[in-house]
């Protein structure tokens, strides 16, 4: 599997020790940076490994820093994306086999190069499911496509949820 991996300061040395355990399992490596613990941002280098997946260039993604979520978020930047912040081994089994992530994003302050490893094994070895979180999958899209149109969104979640709109905001009771 092609992988792009990426992160900021505090994510480089999980990431340096996973291009190399990625590397010894047969797996083709896209290091997009950083390459040292000198202090960057890490919007860009996650946005990188986002676009590599999102383009065809990368068949999976993976972005470090210190909590993760940061980097998921900015990978959630790119259309296309589903990152996945997963500290642990369910929720990186379930974010492939329901949402279909194609980028992990770990913490490098909050897990250990050992329980890496097992999570980065397991997402890249679990495959979705498919059936009913197609639907699921198609709906995140949606939505997330209509983004610059706040009201086109607001009808597509009437349309997905009718009411669930109105009781978020306060104006109907639960």
């Amino acid at each position: 599997m092609r992988i792009a991996i990426g992160s900021d300061h505090a994510g480089f040395a999980l990431k340096a020790h996973l291009v190399a355990h990625l590397r010894a399992a047969g797996h083709e490596v896209l290091d997009a940076g950083t390459d040292g613990e000198t202090s960057v941002d890490y919007p860009a280098f996650c946005a990188a490994v986002a676009r590599a997946v999102a383009s065809g260039a990368a068949d999976r993604g993976i972005v470090m820093g210190g909590s993760g979520q940061g980097e998921q978020l900015a990978a959630n930047g790119v259309r296309g994306i589903r990152a996945a912040l997963c500290n642990d081994l369910y929720t990186a089994r379930m974010s492939r086999l329901h949402n279909d992530a194609n980028v992990l994003s770990l913490g490098g302050r909050v897990v250990g190069t050992g329980l890496a490893e097992e999570i980065v094994d397991a997402w890249l070895a679990t495959a979705f499911e498919g059936d009913r979180h197609v639907r699921r999958v198609e709906q995140l899209a949606e939505i997330a496509s209509l983004a610059s149109d706040p009201e086109a969104q607001d009808g597509l979640i009437e349309r997905l949820a009718p009411g669930a709109l109105a009781r978020a905001r306060g104006e109907a009771p639960a």
